[in-house]
């Protein structure tokens, strides 16, 4: 993973909109266009942007592909965003 690919992706309203809807499990793309006023190339362009960067994955069932989140690279960024969270020692307390 790449994190200029990462935050390219989340950079776009309606990606963050999709990973918020697949923060309850997994959906189809017919599922997730149904929140959205976009054309379904539209909705393709951005699943596949996330999935380029990672953050999601999908899987086949049957006649259909749904998208997961891929919860590891949530994990990542996280790790990396909390070195830069203070943090306060007993000697800058005073």
């Amino acid at each position: 993973m790449g994190f200029p690919e990462t935050f390219k992706a989340l950079a776009d309203p309606v990606r963050r909109k999709i990973l918020l809807l697949l923060k309850d499990g997994r959906m189809s793309a017919g599922e997730l266009g149904k929140y959205f006023d976009i054309a379904g190339a539209t909705m393709s362009y951005h699943l596949s942007q996330l999935k380029k960067a990672n953050l999601v994955f999908e899987t086949r069932h049957k006649n259909f592909v749904y998208y997961e989140l891929n919860i590891s690279v949530f994990e990542e960024i996280m790790l990396w965003l909390a070195q830069f969270k203070e943090v306060k020692t007993d000697e800058q307390d005073k």
